[in-house]
């Protein structure tokens, strides 16, 4: 009895881990990217972009979130607009 507590236990707490591993709200990347300017500066806080789309000197650099994306323009090394889409499907 002890034996199968401590393994339903133990898939709950894993359970709770995973989920807490997935990816963030478009809210979550937001507060993440206030007040960046720079390509490096957000790089350095959101890690590399999950999509780069790229037309001459202009970026695209999308984030996926658990509630849709987050899409930032970037013109030469400016982040110069920011966007969120619908939820994934």
């Amino acid at each position: 009895m002890m034996k199968r507590f401590g393994l339903t236990a133990a898939a709950l707490g894993l359970g709770l881990l995973l989920a807490a591993c997935g990816d963030p709200s478009k809210a979550d990347i937001l507060k993440k990217a206030e007040n960046i300017s720079t390509k490096a500066e957000l790089e350095s806080k959101l890690g590399r972009p999950d999509d780069i789309a790229k037309l001459g000197p202009v970026e695209q650099w999308i984030y996926k979130a658990k509630d849709g994306s987050v899409l930032f323009v970037i013109t030469g090394d400016s982040v110069a607009l920011q966007a969120t889409g619908g939820k994934r499907e």
